[in-house]
């Protein structure tokens, strides 16, 4: 898939980009609706629904959750806005990471036919809507083959449950086998200018076979933006980051000062540092030739509206020559346990 976005700037909304080969047009930049229910610490919920209505004004389209996050509350929450804005919107969510109640810190993998089914109906009833527009298979478990688990998921397509099929964190040979089995419209995964791994071998593979790219924390989980220097000890208790190698003690000392760069180029710009850092995702669907939709996370509205405003900046090479060096320096991984990432399987 080519870079073949569609400018609608000229009437303030954001441009858009096709969502698989021959798919919908969306927003070039999403909404990731996670950090509404959890992991980022307390939400105001009216502030959030007004970052949603926010995210569609400014031609934000592309709206993405998981049944994992606040086990269901995400998309309960969601409910509300998909009802008003249906046909508005591209509606993604997620399947195959299992919780426990008893145990909240258990985190398991289930890509077994049945419980895609299972999963599904429980996703559309939270989400009280009759299909969805984007499934994915949230992690992948290589134990069961892509013919059981993608399988079950093309049995949706035809069902009319769902339209369009996405995978998370999957290298390129796996997105290769499992596109064999039923088209895949997108591929999620962790993808800034700290998180670089997807361009190992899946990138490749998405340009090849036409699928885009929807980069998860393009902002780096907010460190990017500059506005904490230390999770451990700024971030609010309860807040995830505390708990990521990158955002503590002297790995979070050693990547602060990697941002330099970033605010320079930023002040170059009159712009903000976060804007930057999504500037660059943006532009990898021209670097790649490829069809790229960054779902950055906010539930403030000035902040959904800074991050749309990063669509329109275009980086020179000079600038991205700056850039270039930095994911190569950053000190720790990406998650305590890298063992469900795409990484582990390269």
């Amino acid at each position: 898939m080519t870079d073949d976005r569609t400018d609608n700037t000229t009437d303030g909304r954001i441009a858009t980009a096709e969502l698989g080969r021959g798919g919908p047009q969306v927003g070039v930049q999403g909404l990731g609706c996670m950090g509404i229910s959890e992991f980022y610490g307390d939400t105001d919920e009216v502030s959030a629904r007004e970052t949603l209505e926010t995210a569609l004004e400014v031609g934000v389209t592309l709206f993405d959750t998981a049944d994992i996050y606040g086990s269901g509350a995400n998309e309960t929450f969601l409910a509300p806005f998909v009802g008003a804005h249906r046909d508005e919107i591209t509606l993604a969510t997620k399947f195959g990471i299992e919780r426990r109640e008893a145990d909240p810190d258990y985190r398991g993998v289930n890509n077994h036919a049945a419980y895609i089914r299972t999963a599904v109906e429980a996703s559309l009833r939270r989400l009280d809507t009759e299909v969805i527009d984007l499934y994915y298979m949230h992690r992948h478990d290589p134990a069961v083959p892509f013919a059981e688990s993608v399988g079950a998921m093309a049995e949706l397509v035809k069902e009319g449950k769902v339209r369009q099929l996405g995978l998370s964190e999957v290298t390129g040979a796996e997105l290769r086998e499992a596109y064999a089995v039923h088209p895949i419209a997108a591929l999620q995964s962790e993808w800034s200018l700290f998180s670089r791994d997807v361009e190992r071998s899946a990138v490749a593979a998405a340009a090849d076979l036409g699928v885009t790219v929807v980069p998860y924390s393009p902002l780096g989980r907010g460190f990017l933006t500059g506005s904490f220097a230390d999770a451990g000890k700024e971030l609010s208790q309860g807040d995830f980051r505390a708990s990521q190698p990158r955002m503590t003690g002297e790995n979070a000392k050693a990547n602060a000062a990697l941002l330099e760069p970033v605010r320079t180029i930023a002040a170059a710009h009159g712009a903000t540092a976060g804007q930057i850092a999504l500037a660059w995702v943006q532009q990898r669907a021209r670097v790649h030739g490829i069809a790229v939709v960054p779902i950055p996370g906010t539930r403030r509205s000035h902040r959904l509206r800074e991050n749309a405003a990063a669509t329109r900046i275009t980086l020179t090479d000079d600038e991205l020559a700056l850039l270039e060096p930095i994911a190569g320096r950053v000190a720790g991984d990406r998650y305590p346990d890298m063992s469900l990432t795409a990484l582990a399987r390269e």
